[in-house]
């Protein structure tokens, strides 16, 4: 594997780096830098999509008679390395990254022509209808329940953890059209539209007091069987397609820049010794560890991004990489934190820039902050990150697959 990027791919970096300093304004890059998750300030994320939905660039991984790019694998990802780099904000996934690739593999003409092009300008904004209070990761077990009513299905139950389901004017949802023999069959996927009558969503208050996912009901909602995806009662095969892109991305260089700030704060922030934390030996040794691993990590992606381009199945690498990626990152926000000290632990979130509303908090007048931005926002980064080794299929699920698939047990 050769790591040197070719001349035509930093021709294509110093490109990408022109058009991040040109665009990315002083308040995109705040939304970017001061996000407390992975999902930043709605406001400012369909901001940057915009943008990027002018010069073509929204969404680069979609096929290109339908708005992607025609980069190499290489470009798509020095294109995600450099906007982490420059500290753009995260698009929501949702739409983009996630079920437009179902709709492109399984919908039909109509509802490629329909969902696609609103997906790329924002018009169409989806939210994720998977979880339920009692089918989390065994995400088979689901029993929201849709009947056949001539044309419609009639939908009733109930779906939780829904990230941005009061900003989403849709959802992609699972949803049980028959009993069979195995849990993964009777299983349909469906996207409705949450103006529908009969959907009411009940924000859920996560620990760092955000608004950010929410518990969605549906009292016989009726959907039309053309929003069907695939075939009715063979929905766990598009599911198991569209995970193939929940769990993609670069994280290495996200946690490169987060852990770069983090050592650049400790020279400022006083140690238990009375010098800088920098200089403490115990914290000094754990950011190096955090450091060298988002190296590693790197790497990985490196090598997954090699084999893909060489046409060979990466195998159980996306898994891989999700355990390592989203545990590492719980160990440097738990680091952030306690770099941050006493004002780390004052609740301060219009510091930051939440994903959502923050419940029965009231800012002062004056915007009074008690120590800098970055140490209010890391116990809300603390917390969404805890989250990390469960979303997207957890930990536990995936080293289940690296156990089966890597290693043969």
């Amino acid at each position: 594997m050769d790591l040197d990027w070719s001349p035509a791919d930093l021709a294509f970096r110093d490109e990408v780096r022109a058009f991040l300093d040109e665009h990315l304004t002083p308040e995109i890059r705040r939304a970017g830098r001061l996000a407390t998750s992975v999902y930043p300030d709605h406001e400012a994320s369909m901001q940057w999509q915009h943008i990027l939905h002018a010069r073509g660039w929204a969404a680069p991984a979609w096929p290109v008679e339908h708005g992607g790019c025609p980069w190499s694998l290489t470009q798509h990802y020095i294109f995600e390395r450099e906007s982490t780099l420059a500290g753009a904000p995260l698009l929501s996934p949702m739409g983009i990254r996630m079920v437009s690739h179902a709709i492109v593999a399984f919908g039909t003409e109509e509802q490629k022509n329909f969902f696609l092009p609103g997906i790329l300008t924002g018009e169409v904004f989806f939210c994720q209808g998977y979880s339920e209070p009692e089918a989390g990761s065994d995400l088979a077990s689901l029993n929201m329940a849709a009947v056949s009513d001539g044309d419609d299905l009639v939908i009733t139950g109930s779906k939780i953890w829904t990230t941005h389901a009061t900003e989403a004017n849709w959802i992609f949802a699972l949803v049980r059209t028959s009993k069979l023999e195995r849990k993964q069959q009777g299983i349909t996927f469906v996207l409705i539209d949450m103006n529908t009558p009969g959907i009411e969503i009940r924000p859920l208050v996560m620990t760092s007091g955000e608004q950010v996912q929410n518990q969605v009901f549906f009292d016989a909602v009726r959907v039309p069987k053309a929003n069907v995806l695939g075939r009715i009662d063979d929905g766990w095969t598009v599911a198991k397609y569209l995970l193939n892109f929940e769990r993609g991305g670069a994280m290495g260089p996200a946690l490169q820049v987060m852990s770069e700030s983090l050592a650049a704060h400790a020279v400022s922030q006083s140690g238990p010794n009375g010098g800088a934390l920098l200089d403490d030996p115990a914290f000094a040794a754990k950011l190096a560890d955090i450091r060298i691993r988002a190296d590693v990590l790197e790497i990985l992606e490196y090598r997954t991004m090699s084999a893909i381009s060489r046409g060979k199945d990466p195998g159980p690498a996306a898994s891989t990489l999700k355990v390592l990626g989203t545990e590492l990152s719980q160990q440097l926000t738990e680091l952030i934190l306690e770099a941050a000290g006493p004002r780390g632990r004052a609740y301060q979130p219009h510091a930051a820039m939440p994903g959502g509303p923050v419940a029965d908090f009231v800012p002062p007048a004056d915007g009074y902050l008690s120590g800098e931005e970055w140490q209010a926002a890391a116990p809300l980064r603390y917390f969404n990150d805890r989250a990390g080794s469960i979303y997207a299929g957890s930990n536990e699920i995936q080293r289940n697959i690296i156990a089966k698939a890597g290693l043969g047990l």
